[in-house]
């Protein structure tokens, strides 16, 4: 079965891949159609399914693998598939491993970086929220993505993305005045936990119906609460902590209800903006030549980037 990484302009393929994200347009002469992300372990790529019927629409659902007969397009510089037809394929045929990309990082590794950072927090009331979670999810955790497709969309990506933020908050914490850094470890462990009951799927992660309607910021700060009643704690740290969850976004028009008010929330804030942007930017730099121009990135306001010549 060829892979993304391998396709040329003009091949004809026939193979099984993941379905990412979809929309659907309708064209000039009213047809509809689907604009569909293909993925696997090597990669993503766009494709049309042209003049799409409502059993398209079933097929090419978000999460379900297919396998498709469809001719490989160069448009715009960047290569796209032509989807000709394509049928769903049953749970018991699929190879896992072929839709799944690694970790950067070992997996335990990863694991031992997080039990560093939780065990460096004194904070009693911040250590039994931390245990909590970390007793709930742990299954979880382990594999979970940070994201559907944006960034760390890949097999324990929100272990990365917390762990590599946590990093960044232990080196800044010491350079501001005043900084919990209790509170601002615990934060940034805990901002995202609510997309492990916002996205659900046994091969790629899509929206719950409480991801949707809620969201992982709200189902995040009502568990929060909910431990804290439970514990009978009664600090400040569960409301500082309900804070950074509802404004890590940084902006309403980001998605936060609030924007950040205190020091920490501050820094968790810029800090999870910083990490997810500059993993958007590696990735958007992957096989660029040096010299040469990356397409698009949409994440980043569809600025193109540049890959600088080695010395």
């Amino acid at each position: 079965m060829p892979m993304i990484n391998e396709f040329v302009d003009g091949q004809r393929l026939t193979g099984q891949f993941l379905v990412g994200n979809i929309t659907k347009g309708t064209n000039n002469f009213g047809s509809t159609y689907l604009t569909i992300e293909f993925r696997d372990s090597t990669g993503t790529i766009s494709g049309k399914k042209w003049d799409s019927t409502e059993e398209d629409e079933t097929i090419y659902a978000t999460g379900n693998v297919v396998n498709i007969e469809a001719e490989v397009l160069k448009y715009r510089d960047a290569l796209q598939l032509k989807v000709l037809s394509g049928k769903l394929v049953a749970m018991e045929d699929i190879d896992i491993t072929k839709f799944t990309k690694a970790p950067p990082v070992a997996f335990e590794e990863l694991w031992e970086r997080l039990n560093y950072y939780v065990s460096s927090i004194k904070d009693v009331d911040c250590k039994k929220i931390v245990a909590h979670f970390l007793k709930k999810y742990d299954a979880k955790l382990r594999v979970y993505p940070a994201g559907v497709s944006v960034h760390h969309e890949y097999a324990s990506g929100l272990l990365v993305h917390i762990t590599s933020m946590a990093k960044i908050a232990d080196f800044l914490a010491p350079l501001y005045d005043d900084i919990n850094r209790d509170v601002l470890i615990t934060g940034v462990l805990l901002h995202d936990f609510g997309k492990m009951e916002e996205f659900e799927g046994p091969v790629v992660y899509h929206y719950t119906l409480e991801g949707k309607l809620l969201g992982h910021i709200t189902m995040m700060v009502s568990e929060i609460r909910k431990i804290a009643e439970q514990e009978k704690i009664t600090s400040e740290v569960p409301l500082l902590l309900e804070h950074m969850v509802l404004s890590h976004h940084g902006d309403p028009e980001f998605g936060s209800p609030v924007i950040p008010m205190t020091k920490e929330a501050m820094l968790l804030s810029l800090i999870d903006n910083l990490d997810s942007k500059m993993v958007i930017t590696c990735k958007a730099l992957e096989g660029v030549k040096p010299g040469e121009f990356s397409q698009r990135v949409f994440p980043l306001d569809g600025r193109v980037l540049y890959q600088p010549l080695k010395k």
